[in-house]
């Protein structure tokens, strides 16, 4: 029989796609993620199915479309007892599981994460760099116990040093659970908070990158118009110049978390090669989703489907088994990583399940130029009477290898872009009448999308009437 890989399974937070040095940024420093990309399969055109958390983490969890899932937002009191998570095939595939930092298939807020029946029999949890949680934070305990405290050194000029740091700790518990003995493949989920806002990096990180020498965000002043007909639809900013977001400032602190990242990911794989283990482990670098950085005159992240927002890295690494250096422009959905997951781990995959497993591409049996025709991307957030939060905003994402089509439903307002000639979209094409054509074919796909793929039809069918 053969034998089952350890999977190692590194998901960042808030992760834009271009932000690794060998996938052409020459702004960050990302030596390690770069000898990732130059011995494994990079995935570069990989869209999550939400542009926040919560939904698209239930979505890569379950191998389902966050509207299929009924999670479709962040701040969610309960998860759905159906369906079952991956990580719980896995375990049941044989696999000792581990998670570390962020889960988030449901609020944080005010508590700490309730456990669901995840199949992980290691858990450290960690929500956020903050102090806010009286019990259950054990990156915060950890903290405490070499004498700092998490909510003042955030306010401080050092910052929270990397001594201290979420993705220190991380690397801690994670380098603690690989050198555990044990008979049993295991996997490891790791999540990270960084590079989410804030933007507070260790002093020693944000001294390595100069604003003035960044590149700045991909903005015109066109966008002002753009964004103004979209203020109805949720978003956590308002639309301002680079200069009013300060945007090169945010974007070298953002750049040196993730070299911070960089560099602790960096002992964990170190960890693997000093327990001999690397070569039979599966090495997976993602991310939830990006972050707007200024592009288009926004920072942070809600429903809006630009590039920087919805697209995220995707590298995965397994010596002699998986393609070297090799960069796939296949479109490719999040979900993909779940079905990835349990073929990997000899689990079935689900007759429900939406995502699409990648091992094709990752073991060259598929030259990787096609995996999927569209990819999706939803934006959800029903009004709730009890919270004042989100203005009941219903948005979808239909890309496919040549444009792009959002529509803000409800809301009278739509975006359609030509990917190839305008990769940053800042020319929407929607009442241009030479673009009718293609603005319809993509309406009509992204309805019989959303009917065919998001409705769910209730319990099986046993007689005809």
């Amino acid at each position: 029989m053969k034998k089952q890989p350890n999977i190692l399974w590194y998901c960042t937070d808030q992760q834009r796609f271009d932000t690794i040095g060998a996938l052409g940024n020459s702004f960050v420093k990302t030596p390690v993620i770069d000898q990732l990309v130059n011995h494994g399969t990079a995935l570069t055109h990989t869209y999550c199915q939400s542009p926040i958390c919560t939904p698209s983490r239930a979505s890569f969890m379950s191998g389902l479309y966050p509207s299929r899932v009924h999670n479709t937002r962040n701040g969610n009191e309960s998860f759905p007892n159906w369906p079952p998570v991956v990580s719980k095939f896995i375990a049941n595939a044989g696999y000792d599981c581990g998670m570390i930092g962020k889960f988030h298939l449901q609020s944080s807020g005010k508590r700490t994460e309730p456990r669901i029946d995840d199949g992980f029999r290691y858990w450290k949890f960690s929500h956020a760099p903050r102090d806010d949680w009286e019990e259950g934070h054990d990156y915060a305990d950890w903290v405490k116990e070499r004498g700092g405290i998490l909510n003042e050194l955030r306010e401080s000029e050092e910052r929270v040093p990397t001594e201290l740091h979420q993705t220190t700790w991380a690397s801690e518990r994670s380098i603690e659970f690989i050198k555990e003995e044990r008979n049993l493949p295991w996997m490891l989920n790791v999540n990270i908070y960084d590079p989410h806002p804030p933007f507070i990096p260790p002093k020693s990180y944000a001294d390595l990158f100069d604003p003035d020498e960044m590149p700045g965000p991909h903005f015109r002043d066109t966008d002002f118009e753009a964004q103004a007909k979209l203020a109805q639809c949720d978003f956590q900013d308002e639309i301002r110049t680079p200069e009013e977001h300060n945007a090169k400032i945010a974007q070298a602190k953002y750049y040196a978390m993730i070299a911070q990242i960089d560099d602790q990911f960096g002992r964990i794989l170190k960890s693997l090669d000093e327990t001999g283990q690397r070569e039979n482990t599966v090495i997976i670098f993602t991310s939830d989703h990006g972050e707007s950085l200024g592009d288009h005159g926004l920072m942070y992240k809600g429903c809006r489907f630009y590039e920087g927002l919805v697209r995220v890295p995707l590298i995965f690494s397994w010596p002699g088994h998986f393609v070297e250096n090799k960069q796939s422009a296949a479109l490719v959905e999040m979900m993909d990583l779940s079905a990835t997951l349990l073929e990997l781990a000899g689990a079935p995959i689900p007759d429900y399940f939406q995502g699409k497993s990648l091992l094709s591409i990752l073991s060259g049996a598929s030259d990787g130029s096609d995996h999927r025709e569209f990819v999706r991307s939803e934006y959800f957030d029903a009004l709730d009477p009890h919270f004042t939060g989100g203005n009941g905003t219903y948005a979808t994402m239909h890309r496919t290898k040549s444009h792009k089509l959002c529509v803000y439903h409800g809301k009278g307002v739509g975006e359609l872009f030509d990917l190839k000639q305008d990769p940053w979209e800042h020319e929407n094409l929607w009442h241009n009448p030479k673009h009718s054509e293609i603005k319809n074919q993509l309406l009509a796909e992204s309805f019989d999308a959303h009917v065919l793929l998001t409705t769910d039809v209730g319990s099986k069918r046993i007689a005809p009437m």
